[in-house]
């Protein structure tokens, strides 16, 4: 089982790697995706049924939250924007920076100024929550924001105890192995140090096409 934990590629490969990879791999394994989890639920948070979606531009320009959304809670009025820039942002290390004030306060006005409405900010990218703290800090109180992590870990959870036959094949108390497509594995190891708050060690890992 492989949980794609990106936004962009749940948008925009998920659907190609379950209907036609897998099925040419091995139809017994399972790829899941963090944006149907999310959608599932995000209803249950807004009070105002008005949320906002703050994505990468391709899980944006995908539709995919609108999509999923109004599938689970159609009387939701889903508004997005993009913010390419928190992306570069967090993986040069620069979240926690004063520099990185004005790209925040940008796309929450950006996001905001879509209706008065919004009472719920989710964070669609699996980077962004890094920048939580200063999310909060530009945003009145009555808004709150949702990241991911725990809704598609209840919702892996959730999917094991419905699927005992995955549950069952998948082994328990492994260790972590880190692989990258980026030769260079040095930047790679210190920014994902952000993540696990403690020492990461990766390895080149080789796509052949």
């Amino acid at each position: 089982m492989v949980i794609l934990a990106c936004n962009t590629a749940s948008a925009k490969a998920l659907r190609t790697i379950q209907q036609k990879d897998l099925l040419n791999e091995d139809p017994s394994k399972r790829v899941l995706g963090v944006i149907r989890p999310t959608a599932e639920v995000i209803g249950d948070y807004t009070k105002a049924k008005e949320i906002g979606v703050l994505g990468t531009k391709g899980t944006v320009q995908s539709g995919s939250y609108q999509i999923e959304i109004s599938h689970f809670f159609p009387n939701i009025k889903v508004h997005q924007q993009a913010a390419p820039l928190w992306v570069p942002l967090i993986e040069n290390g620069e979240y926690d920076k004063p520099g990185a004030d004005y790209f925040v306060k940008k796309y929450l006005d950006q996001i905001l100024a879509k209706s008065a409405n919004i009472d719920t900010l989710l964070l669609a990218c699996t980077h962004y929550p890094l920048l939580q703290e200063k999310i909060k800090a530009y945003l009145p109180g009555h808004i709150q924001v949702i990241s991911q992590g725990d809704i598609v870990a209840k919702s892996l959870v959730d999917y094991l105890t419905r699927h005992p036959e995955m549950e069952n094949r998948l082994s328990k108390g492994g260790t972590q192995q880190f692989f990258t497509t980026t030769d260079d594995t040095t930047d790679f190891d210190y920014y994902a140090e952000s993540f696990f708050s403690g020492p990461v060690k990766s390895a080149f890992a080789e796509i052949k096409c």
